[in-house]
């Protein structure tokens, strides 16, 4: 493993983590031209990760998809997520189809990168706004991540020692905020005042720890991928989410060149189109009403 460079107060800790050797080289050496960053890199095996993040704490690991095995690479995720889950992950794709997508998130990414699609300073901001907290996909990859909850049978949020969190009501509520239905038509379909959607949604992101719809559908999408994990056997490695170590940064909007950049309160409709053709989320503008 390659030793820090860059050494900057307060700096992001980048660990670049990929198998081919050149590719390693060229973007850690790339990485360490940028001011704020600090470089270590490592091969991208379970194993090298593991140990690399032991002797180097990371606060962003980019890791490469060098793996000739997708469930290999799904599963160095997890493994390095429920080890690190400080570290953000962000996924280094030259390409990628539906199930990657939907099973990288589930596994603990926070930001799916294209590297043949999109410039080296777009990586720098993605580095940047996956270590505030929040997520980095674009526009496809988002709508694979919506038909997933659509299509996906109904969540029952549990802790991790596979106890219920919400009541059965705010589960309901749950289950419609993430089919991308509006509070006055959440409040229609269960007979209730629109005020007291809203009131129940603000118990159910106190609970969660999260600040708003987009954020609740996304706890919603890794929640399920968590859920199944719960029942595997214990000799088999699993992530284990627990609602007390959840951090998920507020989500806005900023418009920046071709795409958008979401942080803080959101409006609008999780299915409505995105005509931008970068979204991160960070970034799906005028996407949730609270």
């Amino acid at each position: 493993m390659n030793t820090p460079s860059g050494a900057v107060r307060d700096a992001i800790r980048v660990l670049v983590a990929d198998s081919n050797q050149t590719q390693s080289q060229l973007l850690s050496s790339a990485l360490r031209r940028q001011p704020g960053l600090r470089i270590t890199c490592c091969r991208g095996d379970l194993s090298d990760c593991l140990l690399a993040l032991r002797e180097v704490p990371a606060d962003i690991v980019l890791l490469g998809d060098g793996h000739s095995d997708p469930e290999d690479l799904i599963q160095t995720l997890r493994t390095i997520h429920s080890n690190h889950p400080q570290a953000g992950l962000i996924l280094l794709l030259d390409t990628y189809d539906r199930t990657l997508v939907v099973n990288a998130l589930r596994a603990g990414a926070r930001g799916l990168f294209c590297r043949a699609r999109q410039p080296f300073r777009a990586l720098c901001r993605c580095i940047s706004v996956v270590h505030q907290g929040q997520f980095w996909t674009n526009t496809e990859q988002m709508s694979y991540v919506v038909e997933a909850l659509t299509s996906s049978p109904a969540v029952r949020v549990i802790n991790a020692k596979g106890e219920g969190l919400l009541t059965p009501r705010e589960e309901q509520v749950v289950n419609l905020v993430a089919e991308g239905i509006g509070n006055r038509e959440i409040a229609q379909q269960l007979g209730i005042r629109e005020n007291t959607v809203k009131k129940s949604l603000l118990r159910i992101y106190d609970k969660l720890g999260v600040s708003n719809r987009v954020e609740l559908v996304l706890y919603a999408l890794t929640h399920r991928g968590a859920e199944r994990a719960h029942v595997v056997p214990q000799s088999e490695p699993c992530v284990s989410l627990s609602t007390d170590g959840l951090e998920v940064a507020r989500i806005g909007i900023h418009t920046r060149g071709n795409g958008l950049d979401i942080d803080g309160d959101l409006s609008g409709n999780v299915l409505a189109p995105i005509q931008r053709s970068t979204v991160r989320i960070s970034d799906a503008g005028k996407f949730l009403e609270d």
